[in-house]
């Protein structure tokens, strides 16, 4: 109930206005419902001859009378006005007329209603996703290295996809139906006070099973969206992973694992839903008891020698309780479908609610440009997972001046990649400090600290979209002709100095050309470049390489390394690398072994000490 007030409080309230207005239309629909009853029913007992009576017209503001009995007299009086001046078929007609109106007015404050319940509708689902999107782009590195991409695009897509149906599509029966319910009641009230405590006695206890019912489908639905999560990931791994599959023959094995996993999600969800369809028959069988103990209770008190109310307007209140029934359905659908949804909506929560530890400071420090120096003071850092540590840097200390190129090696684990990622604060450090210019990183604002940065990594992430996009990626959208000129050309500039200008020009729509998803349609060293060339145009001060060249071939090495050098030049660069002889000219190299410094010092002066760096040299000469 908690989650259901939170969601309602978040995403219902910016459109309280359609929500109002919802109300509204739903209260003249059911207003004008209940009028129509009232009105037709006194009037055809008088047309069949029913009503024998003969009815003086009483004046509206007659002292003494009850405005209810005035109404009905002269309503009554009317009829046998219009019977004794057209005849009965004539006036059968006019009420006919009059009820076809009255349903018209009706019929038009419903679709309003329903109208209005759309753009509010939309809307919430619209904020949640999002909501959640925003919420993916803003967390840390390390939350996705413990979430599964599959999972996470389940969330986005299957747990929202039933908050749509289960209970944005309920929204309606919550405010229509409640609405419904209190008018109908209030006429059973005014009708007979004695049947409707009956009435209300005895509906509690029929309510009772179907919010067992409800209950036990929320935990049941949870189970079969976690189970969905599964059935997405196994998906998104085998698309990720196909080359291996069919390298390992494994279709057969892949194939039995999904299997299990779908036939597990349909057991689990053929629950839910079975659960879910006993709603309306539940409902049908409960509302026939109800009318059965009611038309009981109600005989009972016709047939007693004091009976508080007469056969007519008895057949008036059970038409009124049967027209509740409805309502009551519907509202035991949506007791149904809310906690189905709710349980997609805690999933959801789980993104929204991730706690994020980088934050921006509160009064960030301007940073425009580094002017001195990068320093790494004692830093230290530990991944964690749940109540386990993993220390991973102790006590690294070094500095990077402006315009010097600093090269980290060492094996597979030491921590080179884990050190560059703290600069632009992908992770914070667990002790210690980075600071740029003597100001600690993490008083600077995010945006304005990543703006320095220009990051060519070992796997050149680009997306599903032209060259011309890819290079430009994170530019401001230019805003008139000059300004778009002036990027097609820098954007052409920059492609030639990361020697990619030759083969995009080659390609059939040249930097329109779209490369595939995560650039499958390039080779590793086009794609290498297409990432220098983006690096290139945003011509950051500080420039971070993370084994940009060590997963290429011989001569595709060879073109980037020399993209790789233009780029660094009056650059301000920091690089990781396996393979020494892209290094060597470096102006210092830090050896790490096991997240600890061990040797630094240039090229030359490492291979005299004849220590760990001087092994890693050999056995790569060798």
């Amino acid at each position: 109930m908690n989650e259901f007030l939170r969601m309602m409080r978040q995403y219902v309230a910016p459109y309280k206005a359609y929500l109002f207005g919802g109300l509204i239309f739903n209260v003249l629909s059911a207003l004008l419902n209940v009028f129509s009853f009232i009105s037709i029913i006194p009037m055809l007992q008088l047309l069949f001859g029913i009503d024998q009576q003969q009815y003086d017209f009483i004046p509206w503001d007659a002292a003494g009378i009850g405005m209810k009995d005035i109404i009905i007299n002269n309503l009554y009086y009317y009829t046998t006005v219009l019977m004794a001046q057209w005849g009965p078929s004539a006036t059968l007609l006019s009420i006919g007329a009059f009820l076809a109106f009255a349903t018209l007015l009706k019929t038009s404050c419903y679709f309003a209603s329903v109208a209005m319940m759309v753009p509010l509708r939309t809307g919430i689902v619209r904020d949640i996703r999002s909501a959640v999107y925003r919420k993916i782009t803003s967390l840390p590195l390390s939350f996705f290295s413990e979430e599964r991409k599959g999972d996470i695009i389940a969330r986005m897509s299957g747990d929202v996809g039933e908050v749509e149906n289960s209970i944005t599509g309920s929204l309606e029966m919550i405010v229509k139906n409640p609405i419904l319910i209190v008018c109908y009641f209030g006429v059973l009230i005014y009708i007979s006070w004695e049947l409707t405590l009956f009435t209300i006695i005895v509906l509690p206890l029929l309510g009772t099973a179907m919010g067992k019912i409800g209950r036990r489908l929320k935990q049941r639905s949870l189970e079969a969206q976690e189970k969905w999560s599964e059935t997405m990931s196994q998906l998104e791994e085998t698309l990720g992973g196909m080359r291996i599959i069919k390298a390992f023959t494994a279709e057969g094995r892949m194939c039995s694992r999904f299997d299990e996993t779908v036939s597990t999600y349909r057991r689990i969800s053929g629950r839910v839903a079975t659960r879910q369809a006993s709603a309306h028959p539940v409902s049908e069988f409960l509302g026939t008891c109800l009318i059965v103990l009611v038309l009981w209770y109600g005989g009972t008190l016709i047939f007693s020698d004091s009976s508080p109310i007469d056969a007519p307007t008895f057949i008036f209140y059970m038409v009124i309780l049967y027209s509740i029934i409805q309502p009551l359905k519907d509202f035991s659908k949506a007791s149904y479908a809310i906690p189905k949804g709710m349980a997609s909506m805690q999933r959801i929560n789980r993104i929204l609610d991730a706690p994020n530890p980088i934050a921006e400071p509160e009064q960030p420090v301007g940073l425009s440009r580094l002017n001195e120096e990068i320093a790494f003071n004692n830093v230290q850092f530990a991944y964690t997972s749940g109540e386990n540590t993993f220390p991973v840097l102790h006590g690294v200390s070094f500095k990077v001046r402006k315009g010097q190129t600093i090269a980290i090696v060492g094996q597979s684990g030491s921590g080179k990649s884990t050190l560059v990622d703290l600069v632009p604060r992908y992770h914070d450090v667990s002790g210690g400090s980075i600071t740029i210019d003597g100001c600690d990183v993490r008083n600077v604002k995010i945006a304005d600290l990543r703006s320095l940065i220009g990051n060519v990594n070992q796997e050149a992430i680009l997306f599903n979209d032209s060259f011309f996009n890819n290079i430009a990626f994170g530019v401001p959208e230019p805003q008139n002709d000059e300004e778009r000129r002036s990027l097609q050309e820098r954007v052409v500039e920059a492609a030639k100095i990361a020697n990619a200008h030759d083969f995009i020009m080659a390609s059939e729509e040249g930097y329109d050309t779209f490369v595939g998803d995560r650039g499958c349609r390039l080779s590793g060293g086009q794609r290498q470049r297409i990432s220098i060339a983006r690096a290139i145009l945003k011509n950051p001060d500080i420039l971070i390489l993370d084994e940009a060249t060590s997963a290429l071939d011989t001569e595709s090495e060879r073109l980037v390394q020399d993209a790789l050098e233009r780029l660094m030049k009056q650059r301000t660069t920091i690089a990781i690398a396996h393979r020494l002889s892209t290094i060597r000219h470096a102006d210092e190299i830090i050896v790490l072994h096991e997240g600890r410094i061990v040797e630094r010092g240039t090229h030359e002066h490492l291979l005299e000490i004849n220590g760990y760096y001087k092994r890693l040299n050999d056995m790569q000469a060798l």
